[in-house]
């Protein structure tokens, strides 16, 4: 049976958790402490910037000040439960675990062009899914801004060892971020300010398995992030068996939603589409896939099916995956097959989740 809790924003023992503050917020924080509203910029730094993990650290705050925030604030309250590295191209699955007892994963993923961190927004989740592990156990709670931005920040510090930086981000993890609109907005607006990590709105995408109501607030919300909708088959009898959420929106209504993003933001849609052998993947449905989305600004993202023991789906042959694309291709639509990472490592998500929660 499905069970959500509630988050606040202070830790059980009353202490700030200040992962979860904007800056904006911090800096009324301080204020509300009888502090300078500078106090609020000077520590959003450190944490974002510098990568701070403790107030010791803070060197240009005072050292009474620094000993008041240890005991009214929190800085992380997540442990690392597993670490995964993929010897095949790097990736790293990371296993977080929150003091309430829930566990969590985030994937640092290497590519050419930069490193990607895929963000979970919900502590399993409700869409029902056939094809996904998230969903095995159903909706624990919402996982709250903070909480996401610690996710990101386990992959920053691992990253700023090697010398480098999170350049992207996708909300691609466990959970419908959709369905926790509001906090998945302000870990976006807390990664994206200037004086912390500094992250371009074009380059944070947010995946939804198609709730209008959340698309339409998104394009009327005005940052320009990418849009990526699970669309997964070209009809709605078979969308249907496969996600449950078509039968509250339906494909048409989808795409009129998908259209209308399009129109206010300017940006196109990346709609993903797992193939599953002997399900979705046949010639005939890339032509259908086509005739659907031919009028709308977008690309469609072919994943072969990951495997999950508990849903027994056949992986599409990569002959039959690639004809499909060329298919899609002659139909006139742009395809490409999203490149596998971490496929030695759990990497589907709620799979480690859910192996590590079988081990304990």
């Amino acid at each position: 049976m499905e069970k959500v809790q509630s988050t606040t924003h202070v830790q059980g023992d009353g202490r700030a958790r200040l992962y979860n503050f904007r800056q904006d917020e911090l800096a009324k924080w301080f204020q509300s402490r009888g502090e300078p509203a500078y106090r609020g910029r000077q520590v959003f730094q450190w944490l974002y910037q510098h990568l701070a993990v403790t107030f010791d650290e803070m060197t240009n705050l005072p050292k009474p000040l620094r000993s008041r925030l240890a005991e009214c604030a929190v800085i992380g309250t997540a442990q690392e439960r597993l670490r995964q590295v993929s010897k095949v191209d790097g990736t790293v699955k990371f296993l977080l675990a929150w003091p309430d007892g829930v566990t969590v994963e985030t994937v640092l993923m290497r590519h050419n062009y930069g490193n990607s961190v895929c963000v979970s927004t919900q502590v399993g989740c409700k869409m029902g899914c056939r094809f996904c592990a998230s969903t095995l156990g159903g909706m624990i709670r919402q996982m709250t801004a903070g909480e996401m931005v610690e996710q990101l920040m386990f992959s920053a510090r691992l990253l700023r060892q090697e010398g480098g930086r999170v350049s992207s981000v996708v909300l691609m993890g466990s959970g419908e971020p959709m369905d926790n609109y509001d906090e998945a907005m302000k870990f976006i607006d807390i990664i994206h300010d200037p004086d912390g990590l500094n992250i371009g709105l074009r380059h944070i995408t947010v995946s939804t398995v198609g709730l209008v109501p959340g698309i339409v607030r998104l394009a009327d919300d005005g940052r320009p992030v990418t849009l990526a909708v699970s669309l997964h088959a070209p009809t709605d009898e078979l969308r249907s068996s496969m996600m449950p959420v078509n039968r509250a929106y339906p494909i048409a209504k989808l795409l009129d939603a998908c259209r209308y993003y399009c129109r206010k933001t300017g940006r196109r849609i990346s709609f993903e589409y797992a193939l599953v052998g002997g399900k979705n993947d046949s010639l005939e449905h890339a032509r259908q896939l086509a005739s659907l989305v031919r009028d709308i600004p977008c690309h469609i993202n072919l994943i072969p099916v990951n495997y999950v023991p508990e849903r027994n789906l056949r992986r599409t042959p990569r002959d039959q995956v690639l004809a499909f694309q060329r298919e899609l291709q002659a139909q006139g639509v742009n395809a490409t097959v999203r490149r596998e990472m971490g496929h030695d490592i759990a990497a589907a998500c709620g799979q480690l989740r859910a192996e590590y929660a079988g081990r304990v």
